[in-house]
């Protein structure tokens, strides 16, 4: 008999050594990685574990049943490990244990190639079977972490008193948010949970609006949420045409192009909706207009019946926001949000493009007359005393907040509340002036009448973490134990939700200022305190080496040292120059710009999240100039930076150029470091802001190592960009995930109840309105460069069989 089963013909025998050899490199690459984590002071378990794989290895080479055994060892003490350091949590025992399974299985397998000893074979076919039970437990934990947590209950008091019928939408769908109060709440009821099950297509339209180039495909993003308003919708397309549809049947009443030239394009080519007007007492032509801003930064008035410009609005139709704006690289200035109109002035502000220069254009926030376009004055936030157009060779103040996103308002009080982001270059601070300290990442309210500040309440000192104001203040009549107070509710990226009184700025709940890290690059220009909502959070514990993730050990060790190799303080972690830093969460999270829904009838706040950190590092600008990193407009040899927002981004003008991993990706598999869910929905009590559920948000169909989808459908909480749309039918309507999914969600349980797959990634908000008796579901599924989704020019309805 050969020794230790060799089989005489030696074709069995190529097995063992084969998998030897791979056990021998994946152990290599644990024991000198994992030597280097322990270095870090991070976990001894990679090294040892590598050491294991390379005995192991070296004993099955050599093809001796003792390296299936010590590797069984290796995988139970592995077990134990993973068990002691993360217990039951399914997502972040995948790369733990789901490699180590699979090498458990491969060496069993040839087990039998190794012994004649009938005894052996059997232990191995046991142990075999045994790893398949440990699987399919894994994966029913994976599903078990993956489920919506049990619900709560909105506390007693919290129901009709925060109704308010002018701020929520019905029949119609009139403003971006559905009314100007932003609650994205319909009082239509005809879809319930009992019945949101049966909804089926009933048109699809597509605008033909398409990217043309791979290229151009880099920069587009179809996020609009169309206007419902008698038997029309109105949408604007990713390059501002705009366009008229019927809206029982999709059927197309007109377009208008203005025609944008793509150099106009900023990060985004987008447009997030357009606006309606109806001058009181008018009639004939543009009595009805749609509104609009533009990639460059005009304003277009057109009239809702026909689409013809209204020749009345500025000159033939258009008003240019640029002026008194100065000198610009085309794409720098650009209107993307839907104007706001209160008490018939035009409202709005400007993306300016990140990251480019110190002196990049104003943040200026303009309100011009909805029927004749002219200027009604200018908010200029360093000249308060400035009203209108600036003198003659003088700008409006250059690098100042911006507000890229979409204002509310309330017509009773003549307010518009602004979202402001940050001074231009956001992760350096030591230039900024004190009123740009004072009013960065703020939620200001201007009288809609004077453009004059009324007040402002600031959610971050002295931003440096892009934590820029991107939802909408949400309106609502909060109840109080004296009554309802005319309020409204601020999301923030950091994750704090705010309730303040609307007419004051005053807070209605909690907020404290709470001592934050220090240091880093600009030590004294950091505020040593942050305000911290006492409300409500979507924020997340601080990260910690433990909840490093990946598709295997040894991509989660890489996570684990680059971890250890980076600074991380904790929240509010302050930039650094020594290596990368950890901003968590990152950019994109909590609350962007699809902002929050609000059920005032029962009480409740719906909110989708983002919960990913980014790994950044601020760049000398030597090494920024070596690596031709300039400012739009100044690129070498014209070609133009077109990744990832922060991602090589020149802050002329400053001392560093900024370098951002959004979402703090692997390089090679393009995985997230930190482990799942990377996205939530969550309902909110809004007397209490008690969480009433909370669950991941996004499968895992689209995702996967190497941009490879894995089809999965396990609910892991995927990234999302979008909002959701509450109805009194106690259903919620969302998409905004990476799935390109749209979904009606239970608003008692966080239950999905229905699904469809859409043509492109749903990157929009969601609308529904009512016509012939039907309650239609209304998405833009054109997907997003930024969150990798399918691109589209479809816009879906769905409606109950009739």
């Amino acid at each position: 008999m050969p020794l230790n089963g060799e089989r005489s013909n030696g074709v069995a025998s190529w097995p063992p050594r084969l998998l030897g050899a791979a056990f021998l490199l994946i152990g290599l690459v644990l024991a000198v990685g994992g030597a280097w984590l322990a270095v870090l002071h991070g976990s001894p378990y990679y090294g040892l574990a590598g050491l294991g794989l390379i005995v192991s290895g070296v004993l099955l080479i050599t093809r001796r049943i003792t390296g299936v055994w010590l590797y069984a060892a290796v995988f139970a003490a592995t077990l134990v490990w993973a068990l002691w350091e993360v217990g039951l949590n399914g997502w972040a025992l995948v790369p733990r244990l789901v490699g180590p399974l699979v090498l458990l299985w491969l060496a069993l397998a040839c087990a039998p190639l190794l012994t004649l000893d009938r005894r052996a074979r059997k232990l191995a076919g046991g142990l075999f079977a045994g790893s398949l039970v440990m699987t399919v437990v894994g994966v029913a934990a994976v599903a078990i972490a993956a489920a919506p947590g049990k619900p709560g209950e909105p506390s007693s008091g919290s129901g009709l008193l925060a109704m308010d019928g002018t701020m929520a939408a019905g029949t119609d769908w009139t403003a971006y948010g559905g009314t100007y109060g932003a609650q994205r709440y319909s009082t239509l009821a005809q879809i319930t949970p009992e019945n949101a099950g049966k909804l089926r297509r009933a048109w699809l339209f597509h605008t033909g609006d398409m990217p043309d180039t791979p290229e151009a495909k880099k920069q587009y993003g179809a996020e609009t949420t169309p206007l419902k308003v008698g038997d029309a919708l109105y949408l604007c397309t990713p390059k501002n045409v705009m366009i008229a549809l019927d809206a029982a049947t999709g059927k197309e009443r007109w377009r208008f192009d203005p025609k944008v030239a793509d150099i106009h394009i900023p990060y985004t080519a987008a447009c997030r909706g357009v606006a309606y007007y109806a001058a009181p007492n008018a009639s004939g032509p543009c009595a009805r207009r749609i509104i609009e801003g533009t990639l460059d930064a005009r304003l277009i008035a057109v009239d809702a019946g026909t689409g013809q410009p209204c020749a009345g609005f500025g000159f033939g139709g258009q008003v240019d926001t640029n002026q008194g704006v100065g000198k610009a690289a085309a794409g720098m200035f650009s209107i993307t949000s839907a104007p706001t109109i209160v008490r018939g002035v035009v409202v709005t502000g400007h993306q300016v493009l990140d990251g480019q220069r110190r002196d990049a254009p104003s943040g200026v926030i303009q309100g011009y007359d909805a029927v004749t376009g002219q200027l009604r004055w200018a908010w200029d936030m360093t000249r308060p005393d400035l009203t209108g157009a600036p003198p003659p060779g003088q700008t409006y103040t250059r690098g100042t907040p911006n507000m890229w996103t979409t204002a509310s308002g309330d017509e009773a009080l003549g307010l518009v509340y602004l979202p402001l982001g940050n001074s231009a270059v956001d992760y350096w601070s030591s230039t900024r002036s004190p009123l740009e300290k004072a009013h960065s990442s703020s939620l200001v309210a201007l009288d809609v009448t004077t453009g004059k500040k009324v007040w402002s309440f600031q959610a971050v000192h002295n931003d440096v973490w892009d934590y820029d104001l991107g939802s909408q203040a949400t309106l609502v009549n909060f109840p109080t134990g004296s009554g309802t107070v005319p309020a409204l509710v601020l999301p923030g990226k950091q994750g704090d939700l705010y309730v303040l009184d609307r007419r004051t700025g005053a807070p209605l709940t909690g907020v404290v200022e709470k001592p934050v890290p220090q240091g880093g690059v600009e030590p004294q220009q950091r505020a040593p305190t942050q305000p911290f909502s006492l409300f409500h959070t979507l924020r997340k514990a601080d990260l910690t080496e433990k909840r490093m993730w990946g598709m295997s050990p040894i991509d989660q060790m890489i996570c684990r040292i680059q971890f250890r190799r980076a600074t991380y303080k904790g929240f509010y972690t302050p930039p650094e120059t020594k290596g990368h830093y950890v901003e968590y969460p990152g950019y994109n999270g909590g609350s962007d710009w699809g902002g929050i829904a609000v059920d005032p009838a029962h009480g409740v706040i719906v909110a989708n999240y983002n919960d990913m950190p980014n790994y950044n590092r601020l760049v000398p600008r030597a090494e920024a100039d070596k690596k031709g990193w300039a400012p739009r407009g100044e690129e070498r040899g014209g070609s133009m930076k077109k990744g990832a927002e922060g991602a090589g981004d020149p802050q002329w003008g400053s001392p560093y150029a900024i370098d951002v991993n959004a979402g703090w990706r692997l390089p090679v598999t393009g995985l997230l470091c930190k482990e799942p869910p990377y996205g939530g929905l969550t309902a909110i009590d809004l007397r209490t802001g008690r969480t009433l559920w909370d669950r991941p948000f996004g499968s895992a169909r689209n995702n996967g190592p190497f941009g490879i989808p894995s089809r999965l459908p396990i609910e892991i909480g995927t990234p999302n960009n979008g909002g959701a749309v509450v109805t009194a039918g106690g259903v919620i309507f969302i998409a905004a995930a990476t799935d390109d999914l749209i979904r009606a969600v239970d608003l008692k349980t966080g239950k999905t109840l229905w699904t469809d797959h859409l043509p492109g990634g749903g990157q929009a908000t969601p609308m529904t309105y009512e016509i012939g008796g039907k309650q239609y579901l209304v998405i833009m599924a054109g997907g997003h460069h930024f969150m990798e989704t399918k691109i589209s020019d479809a816009l879906v309805a769905y409606a109950l069989p009739s």
